[in-house]
This record gives C-alpha cells, sequence and structure tokens, in this order.
C-alpha cells in the first residue's frame, strides 16, 4: 500500500516518530491583521469644524472631551504650520543678492524649531529659451506654492556663475544653514522630467518638507486610483534612488565637490 507522506494522520506520524519518513514542514504562520485604526486615526480625516460637529454628537461626556482635545491641538498645529509658511512663490534675485537671500536666509530657524535645522533655500539656476530650463520652471513655481515652508529662488545662469555652459541648465542648488546641501546639474538633459521627479528628489535630499497632513479631497483622490498611485509610488522609489537617469555625476551632495569647476559658495 502506497503511503501519502504529506497526509496528515495517525499512522504517519507513527512512522515519523520512528523516523522512516521525513517529519512534516511546520506550517508558516499566517499573517498578523493590521493594527486597527487608533482614535486620534479616525478624527485624522476630518477638519476642525467637522470635529465640533462631531463632539456635539458624541455618545458621552469623556468621548465629547477627547475630541475637543484633539481638534484644540489640530488648530493649534495649523497655526504653527501657518507661520511657519513663509514664502509660496519664487523670488527672482540678482548676483548681488545671493548671500542675503540664499546664505543667510538658510541660516534662520522655522518659529518653533528646537532643532535649530534652519530654513531650505532652492536656487534655480535657468535660462530663457532652452526647452528642458523651461519646462523645470513651471515645476519649481508649482513646487513653490505647494511647499511655502521651503524658500525658492531663481536667477539666470550665467548671471550668478560668469561662462557657465548651457550644458548645464539647469540647476538647482540646495541650501540649509548656510551650507550647500545638494547641487543638481543639467536637470531634464537626459530625457523629458515630470514634476514629480523634481518633487521626489527635493525631498529625498531635506529641501521640502513633505505635508503632515493630506486633505480629505487627496484621500479621496488615492482611494479612488490604488493601482495608479501603486505605479507612481513604484516611480518615485525609482527616481529617488537614480536622480537625472545614469548620469550620478550630476546629483552631488555636500561633500562631494568633485566634476565641476562650478562649485561655489557667494
Amino acid at each position: 500500500m502506497a503511503v501519502n507522506i504529506d497526509e496528515d494522520t495517525e499512522f504517519n506520524d507513527a512512522l515519523r516518530k520512528h523516523g522512516i519518513i521525513p517529519a512534516r514542514e511546520p506550517t508558516p504562520p499566517s499573517p498578523s491583521p493590521p493594527p486597527s485604526p487608533t482614535f486620534s486615526d479616525l478624527l485624522n480625516d476630518f477638519t476642525p469644524s467637522e470635529l465640533r460637529e462631531i463632539s456635539e454628537d458624541a455618545p458621552d461626556d469623556e468621548t465629547e472631551r477627547m475630541i475637543a482635545t484633539y481638534r484644540r491641538q489640530r488648530i493649534a498645529d495649523e497655526k504653527t504650520l501657518d507661520k511657519r509658511s513663509r514664502f509660496g512663490r519664487v523670488y527672482p534675485i540678482g548676483r548681488d543678492d545671493y548671500t542675503r537671500e540664499v546664505t543667510e536666509a538658510s541660516k534662520i530657524d522655522e518659529e518653533g524649531d528646537e532643532k535649530e535645522e534652519g530654513t531650505a533655500v532652492i536656487c534655480f539656476l535657468y535660462k530663457d529659451g532652452i526647452p528642458r530650463s523651461d519646462r523645470a520652471f513651471q515645476h519649481v513655481k508649482t513646487l513653490a506654492a505647494r511647499y511655502p515652508r521651503s524658500k525658492f529662488v531663481s536667477i539666470v545662469g550665467d548671471k550668478c556663475i560668469p561662462n557657465l555652459p548651457d550644458s548645464r541648465i539647469p540647476m538647482l542648488i540646495v541650501y540649509k544653514k548656510g551650507d550647500i546641501r545638494n547641487q543638481v546639474v543639467a536637470w531634464g538633459a537626459d530625457r523629458e522630467r515630470r514634476i514629480e521627479e523634481l518633487e521626489a528628489l527635493l525631498i529625498v535630499t531635506g529641501a521640502l518638507h513633505p505635508p503632515e497632513r493630506r486633505a480629505p479631497e487627496d484621500r479621496q483622490k488615492e482611494s479612488s486610483s490604488d493601482e495608479e498611485d501603486l505605479d507612481s509610488s513604484s516611480h518615485v522609489r525609482s527616481t529617488a534612488t537614480s536622480t537625472n537617469g545614469r548620469k550620478k555625476k550630476n546629483v552631488r551632495g555636500k561633500d562631494n565637490d568633485s566634476d565641476s569647476e562650478f562649485d561655489f559658495d557667494l
């Protein structure tokens, strides 16, 4: 009689006990269920005005107090964020403004910044008439409005760096605490770049602060296009790890000053 060693029977157990057939492989543990959302997670989906309405309909006094406390904290956080949102547009500068508007401006700490991390300043070097530069400038303007905690400035490339060749346009130079933290050279020279790629790069380098709380309409968009967001997420991760294609020398950190006679600090 043939024996199916994979069957879970008393006979097979006896055979395994005496080493006649191999022991069964342990059953892999079932994945743990996702953690239940906390009370704060649930409230995070509502605006302060909606929280006030919810608290009025709370089933008991304790729940009403918890919602009211969370709402007050949300309002305080939003006021702090409003105070930190000092910019919101691209500021054109000249070479004589560079030290004051870029280097020194990056040393100013945000209100309530206990870590004293300074201000992220993104200097965009451009030239009109170069398609990739014109396209990148539109992206920079959009990101400046989207991330008002970071300061964006613009300057014509060869007005900032004499004899800067067009092949290195556009450039982005990221400052913080008075130091150059990153440089991006000839953005979009290898292929047409999307705004999401530039946004991902600047977030990874610390030049942009990711939104601390998404608006309800953003969450609705995300839930209605899960597959699209998954593809986008994978693309963003790829962008963050391989910026500007294979030309890795075009993106430099603070401690890497090779491959450029144009590294500078005015």
